[in-house]
């Protein structure tokens, strides 16, 4: 038989919730080589291969289709490549890593509060600036195609390395797309999310890959494990 590779976090609290989360299944995921090793077992199920990946990287390989099964965050997916959603099936949210991909612009902006006012802006930027708007983030792929979804295509992207929230104050950016959890970090750098600025709701998910090899025996192993972990098929 063909056996299934999943890939789970490598790290941190990720890594945590995500075995926790296989656990309450009676699925137990043991990494024998210790923390820096990056293979695991999955008890009873032998032919499952467990590795142990960062999170862009199981996004990245899922899409590629080398990598069969995976636990990543929908953002990542998306941001990837614009094709991802296309290429995974998200089989089951995890109901953790809850964050959102938003807009963010100062606070002193008082009348940009929409989308539609954020375009009027950016038409009119050049024009009073001498310059382009600029947006900082590290959500390049997602932030191109809302844009283009909202019809604004006077801007450039600045990409950040770093603190986003803090390109505004620096004067590297003029406003940040970047993702959230509580919102308190913009808050407190004196930026404000757009009333539809949710580009993207984002959590963990359990995501299989269509690109992946299917033969027969390999796809009745996946859904008989998905089935298992109350998740679902494709």
């Amino acid at each position: 038989m063909t056996g299934l590779t999943l890939a789970v976090p490598s790290k941190g609290r990720l890594e945590e919730l995500t075995r926790d989360w296989f656990a309450r299944r009676g699925l137990l995921i043991s990494r024998p080589g210790g923390a820096r090793s990056y293979l695991g077992v999955m008890e009873g199920e032998p032919d499952v291969t467990v590795r142990f990946f960062p999170a862009s990287e199981i996004a990245r390989e899922l899409i590629r289709g080398n990598i069969d099964l995976g636990v990543t965050g929908r953002d990542l997916i998306h941001e990837t490549s614009e094709s991802g959603p296309q290429a995974v099936h998200f089989s089951a949210a995890l109901d953790f890593g809850h964050a959102d991909v938003v807009i963010a612009v100062p606070e002193a902006w008082i009348d940009v509060t929409h989308m539609h006012d954020l375009a009027d802006v950016a038409s009119d930027f050049r024009t009073r600036h001498g310059r382009w708007l600029r947006i900082a983030t590290k959500y390049v792929t997602i932030t191109r195609q809302f844009f283009a979804r909202a019809g604004i295509a006077e801007y450039r992207i600045v990409e950040s390395l770093g603190a986003t929230e803090a390109a505004p104050a620096s004067g590297v950016a003029d406003i940040v797309v970047d993702i959230t959890s509580t919102g308190s970090t913009l808050v407190a750098n004196g930026l404000r999310v757009l009333e539809d600025g949710v580009m993207l709701k984002s959590e963990a998910n359990l995501i299989a890959s269509r690109t992946a090899e299917w033969p027969a025996d390999k796809k009745a192993q996946l859904d008989k494990l998905l089935n298992r972990l109350g998740a679902a098929g494709f």
